[in-house]
């Protein structure tokens, strides 16, 4: 049976988290709304744009909150969530990652057809040569930005002369228009302390200001600088290069960001308001319990979950195969029996979120929708 056969009865009725089938994604929608409006006050006041990262939900239902919120559009990873989202509905949506395959470069001319607002990132002439000859197919133009390298090596261009080539490149071709550049510095997004994070940042940027200066050296000014995370969102905005941010994590908050120093504030700017509903299957040694939760039902790229309820914060958690991971405690075993419910905060939300269908949307311990994961599995 599907999510939506198990649960969908319990919808409503008071307390019916508890009744959920487990493991679950569950997600708190009181945090989340508060997430969502403190990043949009944020960008708001500092006056850029906020374009959240889609790739963290793969949500239309979150994606619209945060229209609705004052976001300027999204960004997705791939041309598959781009799809989703402008087909539910949403504009402004840049894709992140460049899209090269002559397959998705068809896909990206027809979608420019049909989406209002629609940007990608280049970083290569041939590519946007490419992508320029199937917009002409397609009888469709596309707005693009450079993709700017941060030392990563993952993609972009790799220097500021590159960036200009490439600029140039791009004024010859007729149905691409280049509006600006993006520097993500994914590397950075989890150091742990505020300082050291901004002091990475800060020698970054002022290699971002190099290229957006050759560029309008050259004749392109740069309208749109995009970029930034959760982990960077509060220095990116000090520093006052971006014209908005990308950041994506800070609606459900994850273990990653947890352990990093986002604000330089004691508490953490965001709520959790994402979590992984498990229960005990199995209780037979003092200081373990079995949890119905592993590898298939949380990322293990970003270290291990955390109990958020059901035991205490400090109990450790270690996976023990695809189906199970263990609690451990003094005297867990005899304080927690088999069919005890406990939350736990995620390592990593991005792929933890693509492993299910359905965000079962709780306020308090009531079950009051199910959203699905509608961009879940689109990597292509």
């Amino acid at each position: 049976m599907d999510d939506r056969a198990l649960h969908s009865s319990l919808i409503g009725q008071q307390g019916s988290r508890a009744a959920l089938n487990t493991p679950a994604l569950v997600l708190d929608i009181d945090a989340l709304d508060r997430n969502i409006a403190r990043m949009a006050e944020l960008t708001r006041a500092a006056g850029i744009g906020l374009r959240p990262h889609a790739k963290t939900h793969k949500s239309v239902d979150i994606g619209r909150r945060q229209i609705a919120a004052g976001a300027v559009g999204l960004c997705c990873a791939k041309i598959g969530e781009a799809e989703v989202m402008v087909d539910g509905g949403i504009g402004g949506v840049l894709i992140t990652s460049p899209v090269a395959a002559p397959g998705a470069v068809a896909r990206l001319a027809a979608l420019a057809g049909r989406a209002d607002g629609l940007m990608a990132v280049v970083d290569d002439p041939e590519v946007a040569a490419r992508t320029d000859h199937a917009l002409a197919d397609a009888g469709a133009r596309l707005d693009v930005i450079i993709d700017v390298d941060p030392g990563i090596r993952r993609t972009g261009v790799a220097s500021p002369d590159d960036a200009v080539a490439l600029a140039r490149a791009i004024a010859a071709l007729p149905n691409l228009r280049w509006r600006g550049v993006q520097f993500y510095c994914g590397s950075q997004q989890h150091i742990a302390s505020y300082a050291d994070r901004k002091a990475a940042m800060t020698g970054l940027t002022d290699y971002l200001k190099q290229v957006i200066a050759a560029l309008a050296e050259a004749g392109f000014v740069a309208e749109i600088v995009t970029g930034a995370g959760t982990g960077t969102h509060r220095i990116d905005i000090d520093l006052g290069v971006f014209t908005e941010l990308q950041a994506g994590s800070y609606v459900f908050m994850d273990k990653q960001y947890l352990d990093c120093d986002l604000a330089d504030a004691p508490e953490p700017p965001f709520e959790v308001s994402l979590s992984v509903d498990a229960r005990v299957v199995s209780a037979n040694h003092a200081a373990l319990v079995t949890i119905d939760s592993g590898y298939k039902s949380l990322s293990t790229d970003g270290g291990s979950a955390a109990v958020q309820r059901g035991a205490a914060p400090d109990t450790m958690f270690a996976f023990m195969g695809d189906e199970h991971a263990a609690l451990i405690a003094p005297d867990i075993g005899t304080r927690l029996r088999p069919g005890d419910p406990v939350s736990l905060t995620v390592p990593h939300c991005d792929p933890t979120v693509n492993l299910y269908d359905f965000y079962h949307v709780v306020r308090g311990d009531t079950l009051i929708e199910m959203w699905p994961v509608s961009a879940r599995g689109r990597a292509r």
